[in-house]
């Protein structure tokens, strides 16, 4: 096909030349030997200016640019390779178990006392050296002077007690009478009955309340006495430790608000004795 359109290019390039001519000067009929050779010739030169213009331009440039597409190639290669490898050792990596918990405290949300520990009464303002005693059921304050009376219909009581220790003079309070208690202390003798009043109390960090009964501790070495019904559920004991929660520094007396009306279940203070 190719050589036919050739064939045609150049008969028609003959011709051409031919028809220009002038009519006086008529070329010599062409034979067919020489038809054949210049046809020829034609076809050699075209297929040579066609190769020419297919051959590229810059072969050095596009070996290098293959040798780089290569060398990225076996790059992206590797890479996916190391990262295959780094995702199987993950998975067969062995698991750390995270480390437990501490456990808790035995203690739970209780606090410790010592066999001895520094108590302070708000409602007295004053602190006491006072015995831990799992073995006694109630709590009770050394009281002196205890007269019973009534006010407003209510059992009251008034009492005296050594705020500054038994050197100094005593300070006698008044309080309502939330109940009263039978205390039995040897079989041969009869129930002591004594009033119970409520009181606030702060043992270094911490704050409860109680009810103290009112008795006459002088035969004994600590004025305050914290029983059972006060350890139970808030405190542990350790006998073998003393002051745990260092002695609470005195506060300064609260002065009293004239207008503000005494509250029935407050200890009130009637001076000096």
């Amino acid at each position: 096909m190719l050589k036919q359109l050739i064939a045609i290019a150049v008969a028609s390039s003959l011709m051409g030349c031919a028809a220009t001519e002038p009519t006086a000067h008529a070329p010599k009929p062409l034979d067919t030997d020489t038809f054949n050779t210049r046809l020829n010739q034609q076809q050699v030169q075209l297929v040579a200016a066609i190769n020419q213009q297919c051959q590229p331009t810059d072969l050095t440039s596009l070996t290098a640019l293959s040798s780089q597409v290569e060398q990225l190639s076996q790059q992206i290669n590797h890479l996916n390779q190391a990262a295959k490898n780094l995702s199987a050792q993950k998975q067969a990596a062995v698991v750390t178990p995270a480390p437990s918990q501490c456990p808790k405290s035995a203690l739970g949300d209780k606090f410790l006392l010592g066999e001895i520990e520094n108590v302070f009464i708000d409602e007295l303002n004053a602190s006491f050296a006072t015995r831990i005693d799992t073995g006694a059921e109630s709590s009770s304050i050394d009281a002196r002077n205890i007269t019973l009376f009534e006010r407003d219909g209510a059992q009251w009581v008034r009492f005296d007690v050594y705020t500054q220790g038994e050197k100094q003079p005593a300070t006698n309070f008044e309080s309502k009478v939330v109940r009263f208690v039978r205390i039995k202390q040897d079989a041969n003798e009869k129930d002591d009955r004594r009033p119970v009043i409520h009181a606030h109390l702060k043992i270094g960090q911490y704050s409860a309340e109680t009810d103290l009964n009112l008795t006459d501790r002088s035969h004994l070495d600590y004025p305050l006495l914290l029983g059972r019904k006060f350890i139970k559920d808030i405190a542990v004991v350790d006998v073998g430790q003393r002051y745990v929660h260092g002695k609470a520094k005195q506060p300064k007396p609260k002065q009293p608000d004239p207008e503000q009306p005494k509250a029935e279940s407050a200890i009130v203070s009637s001076g000096k004795k």
